[in-house]
């Protein structure tokens, strides 16, 4: 799947154009190395995530094209924050 579409996906980032312009600004990382919107991400993938100064890390756990909202936080889990 899409990192931008994985993104929005797993509701990490509210809208797919926000996710994109994130990681064309370079501020995604997969794995330790920074990543396009399109760049494939998979189940075990760790994500760095630049909120302006503050910095998310995150693991993959499922990729799915579609959750509930409630289910949205099982995609992940937040290694730092």
């Amino acid at each position: 799947m899409r990192l931008d579409k994985f993104l929005k996906v797993s509701r990490i980032v509210k809208r797919r154009t926000v996710a994109n312009e994130m990681a064309a600004a370079g501020r995604v990382e997969v794995n330790g190395k920074r990543a396009k919107p399109g760049t494939e991400v998979k189940a075990s993938d760790i994500l760095t995530i630049g909120y302006g100064e503050k910095q998310i890390r995150v693991r993959i756990l499922h990729v799915r094209e579609y959750v509930k909202k409630e289910e949205a936080s099982s995609l992940y889990e937040v290694l730092t924050g």
